[in-house]
């Protein structure tokens, strides 16, 4: 007796929207790069035979302009430089390690050349563990370099381009990681592909994406052959704490407060084909990750649709079908580094046999504004 299993999933709608009172939680993006890229890819595909097809991209992006001060010895005669002890060379070498954007210079005899620190750090406890004896513990940064012989060396202030690393991150400061993949394999059958990915890395504004992909496929099983794919998007966006000055486009946008906390948020959307003997599948994604202010917000989507082929004689598509949403969400409030907000959550599904409809569509989006 034969026996035919039959999934009726006509929506199953994921919709996640972070958005609070103000803008104590947010997403805030990092812009463009001066030199952007634009990328297509279009492939069709109607074979009867063995196919491979596989697409993959990884993106990342960071974005922070840290003012600094820099102390800088002077040219010429006269200028003579400051002689550190060893214990503060150990200190400020333990320092540098762990603080992006502090640097500085020492020559022979422990002689201080120059030295540099982000603006968000002049007023902070400069070197915590050094020793009570030495003229250097308790002092601020700001003293630090204020101790510096003024007749000998000069004070500038610019600002600091940020670049990928992985220490933590600085006030003002974001990043987003994007990874995509797609693969399609068949040992035989009749298999046919209309695939489209468009990539544009510059600022995207509201319902605009960086990456859009889109596909259709249409298979056929001849003499027991079988498909085999997956298909994976994630988006991972982290920032440290920045002002709301200059942040937000709309000169409507109240703020109730003077900045955009730290956040750290990663989403994901995954599709799975297994042993697929017969039906159609279309598939549709798209995320949004750089934009040139705080208020347009992150974004992924994605939708998968799966039927049997078109004027099928058993009214069914047959293989194994899998989906997976997840997504960690970290925010925290003011200039705090410590969590007040923390959602983990996922959304998995998994069919198999006679499939007459299935249907999974799939939101995100989190920003200053939605």
């Amino acid at each position: 007796m034969e026996v035919s299993l039959t999934y009726r999933i006509f929506s199953a709608t994921v919709i996640l929207l972070l958005v609070l009172s103000g803008i104590a939680y947010a997403d805030r993006l990092p812009s463009q790069v001066p030199e952007n890229q634009k990328i297509s890819i279009s492939t069709i595909i109607d074979v009867v035979g063995f196919v491979s097809d596989k697409s993959y991209m990884s993106w990342t992006i960071d974005d922070s302009e840290t003012p600094v001060t820099t102390k800088q010895l002077n040219s010429g005669t006269g200028s003579t430089p400051t002689n550190l002890t060893p214990e503060q060379v150990r200190a400020l070498a333990a320092a540098k390690s762990s603080i992006a954007g502090l640097t500085y210079s020492v020559g022979a005899g422990n002689q201080l050349y120059s030295l540099t620190v982000p603006d968000y750090l002049l007023s902070d406890l400069a070197l915590p563990n050094i020793a009570p004896t030495d003229p250097w513990w308790g002092k601020t940064w700001q003293s630090i370099l204020n101790t510096l012989d003024s007749s000998s060396y000069s004070q500038t202030q610019d600002t600091e381009y940020g670049s990928i690393h992985d220490s933590k991150l600085n006030p003002g400061e974001s990043i987003a990681i994007v990874t995509f993949s797609d693969s399609i394999m068949t040992n035989g059958g009749h298999l046919m592909l209309n695939k489209d990915l468009g990539f544009d890395s510059q600022n995207k504004g509201k319902g605009l994406s960086n990456l859009e992909v889109e596909k259709v496929l249409t298979y056929e099983s001849i003499d027991g052959s079988f498909l085999v794919g997956s298909e994976e998007w994630s988006l991972d966006v982290a920032g440290n704490y920045a002002n709301t000055d200059d942040s937000i486009r709309c000169v409507f946008a109240s703020a109730k407060e003077s900045v955009i906390p730290a956040f750290c948020n990663v989403v994901k959307a995954k599709s799975e084909l297994i042993n697929f003997n017969s039906g159609q599948v279309s598939t549709k994604g798209s995320l949004r990750a750089v934009a040139a202010t705080s208020d347009v917000p992150a974004g992924l989507f994605y939708q998968i649709a799966v039927t049997p082929i078109p004027g099928s004689g058993s009214g069914f598509a047959e293989g194994t079908v899998k989906t997976e949403f997840a997504g960690s969400i970290m925010e925290a409030r003011g200039k705090s580094d410590s969590p007040s907000a923390t959602n983990q959550w996922s959304d998995k599904t998994s069919v198999s046999g006679g499939i007459k409809n299935f249907q999974k569509t799939f939101g995100y989006e989190s920003g200053v504004t939605l």
